[in-house]
């Protein structure tokens, strides 16, 4: 449990929470990670009494074995990563090494000081805290709470909102043992870099424990059954990352399937494909994450469950059974934390009654950490023209960018996929799709576009400053309103 959580009283206390004296809430939020402590505080911002119930650690896997966690090691790469090429900007500083110690200390000090300041937020919007399992009552009102520092709590709500998010997805024949077969979990505690290294699964966790791995030294494989790694990304955006692991060492194998693997003294050899094999002194299963209704009790209540263990909601989030939502991983939506955050200010507008906009999930932001970092939001070119858009494309490279050749990361680019106009010109903004130095940091514009559905006039006509990597995106707007500078 986290340390700095404040949590209510032991069954034995008549006062079953802080905020409420009789036990019974405007809402109950089974589950602590984005979705549910969103939920948590936006709805109590907007006045109602919340509890938040969570069995682990505030916060959920984004916080603890997730987004933060690796993307405090990402920044050791860039760091490493750096210092490596400082003779090209005139430093003469050499890089002595890596303490991985230091880096996870670093990390773990950035999530503590997170999970801190979201105990205190939740403290001062008066959200009452249990500290246990969460199981739905029959009813569908009541909550009961177990195995937790709160003892053997029952309180009931008005609503209820499931956010019990997910955990990694596994594979037969690669056990987890933490040490040398590791999940998304685990390979965020490593103490040391293997000297070889194999990531099964291409998608986006997967090429960015891969590139962590490579830039602190390791040579890595990856491993993927599908015909390309990231799939469902613009296969423009995919072929730059390609390139770039490719001239970084990194071995790309697509359309393989993992068969086994059989340990030996100082790692283990994969088998995959038709008879071929690889060495390894680290594993990482990297197929994606899967629902964790588990523990709800669900079977015994009327909430409908999909076939793949998702909860089965409307576009409001709202289950099968009149006042129950349930938002974020536990949901067949895109397993990200800031999905989980609309999500749950979904499900409170809709408690409140205020007839809140659906999320509109064509049209979300999408970032992906590795090195070239990939941002997106709309359509891809295919998915664009497998929906029935006739379309006209532009792209820039980051190669002919003044401040990508001054921070010296020349590759990438912004592509740009908008409605074809009679005259050959585009249209709406269907789709903005970015590679390259912080293109999760550029996004902005991107986004905003995509989602008020602008044109590229009106996206051409504003100024972009100059030097900036932004300059680029403004071009590519512009070249496809039929004229251009660069």
């Amino acid at each position: 449990m986290n340390a700095s959580m404040e949590v209510v009283p032991t069954a034995e206390n008549e006062n079953p929470g802080s905020g409420s004296e009789s036990g019974h809430f405007d809402v109950i939020i089974v589950g602590g990670g984005p979705g549910g402590y969103a939920s948590a505080l936006y709805g109590a911002s907007a006045g109602l009494n919340i509890a938040l119930i969570e069995m682990n650690k505030l916060g959920g896997t984004c916080l603890h074995v997730g987004c933060v966690p690796a993307k405090a090691l990402l920044e050791t790469a860039t760091v490493l990563r750096t210092t490596d090429h400082a003779k090209e900007f005139g430093v003469l500083a050499e890089s002595s090494g890596l303490d991985l110690s230091i880096t996870q200390e670093r990390k773990q000090g950035i999530i503590d000081k997170l999970a801190g300041g979201l105990t205190s937020l939740l403290k001062g919007r008066k959200v009452t805290l249990f500290d246990g399992v969460g199981r739905l009552d029959a009813d569908h009102r009541t909550v009961h709470v177990s195995g937790g520092e709160s003892g053997d709590v029952t309180i009931t709500a008005d609503s209820v909102i499931l956010a019990a998010g997910s955990v990694p997805r596994t594979i037969p024949g690669f056990d987890v043992d933490g040490e040398l077969i590791v999940t998304s979990d685990e390979v965020l505690q490593i103490r040391e870099v293997p000297d070889k290294a194999v990531v099964i699964g291409g998608g986006a966790i997967g090429c960015e424990f891969a590139s962590l791995l490579s830039d602190l030294g390791s040579q890595v494989t990856v491993l993927e059954a599908l015909p390309k790694i990231l799939p469902g990304l613009d296969k423009d955006i995919t072929q730059v990352v390609e390139r770039s692991f490719k001239k970084r060492g990194i071995e790309v194998r697509t359309d393989v399937k993992v068969t086994g693997h059989t340990p030996g003294e100082s790692g283990t050899t994969v088998e995959f494909g038709d008879g071929e094999s690889v060495e390894a002194g680290l594993v990482v299963v990297s197929v994606g994450r899967r629902p964790f209704p588990d523990k709800l009790g669900l079977e015994e209540t009327k909430v409908g469950v999909s076939d793949r263990g998702f909860v089965e909601v409307d576009e409001n989030c709202r289950t099968s059974v009149e006042g129950v939502w349930a938002v974020g991983d536990l949901i067949a939506t895109p397993q990200l934390a800031h999905i989980g955050f609309a999500e749950g200010m979904v499900a409170i507008r809709d408690i409140l009654g205020e007839d809140p906009q659906p999320i509109d999930y064509d049209r979300v932001p999408w970032c992906i950490y590795c090195h070239p970092e990939v941002a997106f939001s709309g359509f891809s070119e295919e998915a664009a023209k497998e929906a029935g858009h006739d379309v006209v494309v532009s792209k820039h490279r980051f190669a002919g960018n003044g401040r990508a050749m001054i921070v010296g990361e020349p590759d990438g680019m912004v592509k740009v996929i908008a409605e074809k106009l009679p005259d050959g010109t585009g249209g709406q903004v269907l789709g903005v799709h970015l590679v390259g130095p912080w293109a999760t940091e550029l996004l902005g514009q991107a986004y905003l576009s995509v989602n008020w559905e602008a044109t590229v006039a009106e996206v051409a006509h504003f100024i972009q400053p100059h030097p900036t990597l932004s300059e680029s995106f403004g071009e590519t707007m512009m070249s496809l309103t039929g004229r251009s500078l660069h």
